[in-house]
């Protein structure tokens, strides 16, 4: 039977680390502050280089973990918030810095925030019917759209890119996918553009800077992440107890911590980094995915769970049997 396969992952991160206490000569802030409440101690961010710059560094990784051709990629899906321009795509831009402009390919930009990497991997899979070999690009470059100003904010984000490279294999191993949008709290978590500037008038978000409501993001995260992993168990006909390794959304250790507590998965199987790179939005999961490949984590035998929030509000998980 033909599935779908992770053959590689990579990843990259912006060029300079960001402690609690440089965070503080910013905004009213200190180190205990921020890691009580979010369980980040330092991020990552990158000043000189562009969304496609750490896109293409975690792509290049992935096919070289991947151990393939780059010319055999003939599908690259890009998910992000903070491209690098309005058009083209990210994903374009990602083939050309590549070399791959001479491959023939499907390349296009995925917007759905910090859940933004799952969705594009749930795509890749359904596509991978139709085409040979994925690209899967999941990055965010926050310092872009955050407002250094807003302490609720600014201590959260950071930049970075993660990447897998998917294909179709002979394999009794398989993927299962739910997803979800719920499209009547687009106001909690925002980055206005241009385009909804006059719904804005009476408002005080900025355009181009990133507001989020902490509490009802808090709120909807804890039951949309415990909801996304149980569909996907029960699409897989497995149990809590099946999975082996948890790697949730990096946003903050509190949600993470609730939600293991809710659905009693043990701590020891769920992957956590926020505490070096901070939430790096659409680049959260592909980065802890590749960093638990690196570290001998995620390894052939293994059941994962990928679980995603975000604006929208959006949530989606992945089980995928390594």
């Amino acid at each position: 039977m033909k599935n779908r396969k992770v053959l590689g992952s990579g990843y990259a991160l912006g060029a300079h680390t960001v402690d609690n206490d440089a965070m503080s000569t910013i905004v009213d802030t200190n180190d205990e502050w921020i890691v009580s409440r979010t369980g980040i101690k330092e991020r990552r961010i990158s000043t000189d280089e562009n969304t496609s710059d750490l896109a293409t560094k975690a792509a290049k990784m992935a096919i070289e973990n991947a151990k393939i051709d780059p010319k055999d990629i003939d599908l690259l899906i890009c998910a992000t918030m903070t491209p690098d321009n309005i058009t083209p795509s990210t994903a374009c831009v990602i083939q050309g810095k590549l070399g791959l402009q001479d491959v023939k390919m499907m390349a296009f930009d995925l917007s759905a925030a910090c859940t933004g990497f799952v969705y594009a991997l749930q795509v890749a899979s359904y596509m991978l019917s139709e085409y040979t070999c994925a690209l899967v690009v999941g990055v965010d470059l926050n310092s872009k759209i955050v407002d250094y100003t807003d302490r609720n904010t600014c201590i959260l984000f950071g930049d970075g890119a993660g990447a897998v490279v998917m294909s179709q294999e002979e394999s009794d191993k398989q993927m299962f996918h739910y997803a979800n949008a719920t499209g009547d709290m687009q106001g909690q978590l925002i980055c206005p553009g241009l385009p909804t500037h006059d719904l804005l008038k009476n408002g005080s978000h900025e355009i181009g800077y990133l507001y989020q409501n902490g509490s009802e993001v808090f709120r909807f995260a804890v039951k949309a992440l415990q909801e996304a992993v149980e569909a996907v168990l029960e699409k897989a006909n497995m149990r809590i107890e099946d999975i082996d390794v948890l790697i949730p959304h990096q946003a903050n250790i509190r949600i993470i911590n609730n939600v293991t507590k809710r659905m009693k998965i043990d701590d020891a199987k769920v992957f956590t980094n926020l505490h070096k790179y901070g939430n790096t939005s659409g680049g959260s999961i592909p980065i802890a995915l590749a960093e638990a490949i690196e570290q001998g984590i995620v390894c052939e035998g293994k059941t994962v769970v990928v679980v995603g929030f975000g604006a929208g509000f959006t949530c989606a998980a992945s089980l995928i049997e390594f």
